[in-house]
C-alpha cells in the first residue's frame, strides 16, 4: 500500500496536500484499492464552499458509491476536469489523480500523519 510521506489522512481515506493556503484533496491508494474499478466521479463545482467532515463529490465503482468528505473548510478553486473523462485514472495513481484543489483550505477536523494512516490501516 503506498502512503506518501507528505500528505495528511483522514479515517473516511481521504488525502490532503496543503500548499499555502491552498489544498489538494483526493482519496488514498487503500481506498481505491477497496473500491475496485472507478468509473464515474461526480466533482463540485468551482466556487463552491466545501466543509470538513461534510461529502463533496462521489466517487462510483464497480462494486459501490462512496461520498467523499472533505478534511477542510474552503473554496472550491478548481476540479481535475480529466477525471470526469476518465475516472479509471484515480486507480492507476490514486495520489495523482486530485480531485478538487480548494483555496482559503483550512483543515477542520482530524487528520493523521502517514505513520498513522498506515496504522489505522492495518
Amino acid at each position: 500500500m503506498n502512503i506518501p510521506e507528505n500528505l495528511h489522512y483522514t479515517e473516511t481515506h481521504e488525502w490532503c496536500l496543503l500548499e499555502g493556503g491552498m489544498a489538494r484533496i483526493g482519496i488514498t491508494d487503500y481506498a481505491q484499492n477497496e473500491l475496485g474499478d472507478i468509473v464515474f466521479v461526480n466533482l463540485p463545482e468551482v466556487g463552491d464552499e466545501v466543509v470538513a467532515g461534510e461529502s463533496f463529490a462521489d466517487v462510483e465503482s464497480v462494486k459501490a458509491v462512496s461520498e467523499v468528505v472533505s478534511p477542510v473548510n474552503g473554496t472550491v478553486a478548481e476540479v481535475n476536469e480529466e477525471l470526469l473523462d476518465n475516472p479509471a485514472l484515480v486507480n492507476e495513481g490514486a495520489y495523482d489523480a486530485w480531485l478538487i484543489r480548494v483555496e482559503n483550505a483550512e483543515i477542520g477536523m482530524d487528520v493523521m500523519d502517514a505513520a498513522g494512516y498506515a496504522a489505522f490501516c492495518e
